[in-house]
């Protein structure tokens, strides 16, 4: 019997013929275009409002959010203001997800217009000519 280790080694020393092919991209499919913007764009919202809110307590548990407020009352000469009061974790949270929802909408729909402009494009162009190879 044999080692894997051989059979690696025996693997290794065969030359493998390296096959270069040159494809066109010519078109996008639509629905896939806007099913992986939709997915990169979720994506991007949940890292959006998991990184404000881990921001935003770091920031409180470090207490620059007292120091802020001690900048704050000197300019303004105000005692009562606080930024915690006026910038609270729930405030943070509900921005941050309107902001996710939104990126969501306009980041589906410029996948969808970018797929229909490449198509449209294409007509011109005849396309993205690309080189693979097999190793």
């Amino acid at each position: 019997m044999s080692s894997v280790a051989e059979k690696l080694q025996r693997k290794s020393q065969r030359q493998t013929s390296v096959k270069q092919v040159r494809l066109k991209l010519v078109y996008i499919d639509f629905w896939s275009a806007v099913k992986f913007s939709f997915l990169v764009a979720i994506s991007l919202g949940i890292v959006l409002v998991v990184a404000s809110l881990l921001i935003w307590i770091v920031l409180n548990s470090t207490g620059i959010f007292g120091k802020v407020d001690e900048i704050f009352r000197d300019i303004l000469s105000d005692e009562t203001f606080s930024v915690a009061t006026s910038f609270s974790l729930a405030q943070v949270a509900g921005f941050s997800i309107v902001v996710a929802i939104l990126n969501v909408l306009v980041g589906t729909a410029l996948g969808a217009i970018a797929s229909m402009l490449y198509n449209f494009s294409v007509r011109l162009t005849g396309g993205i000519l690309v080189g693979f190879t097999n190793n």
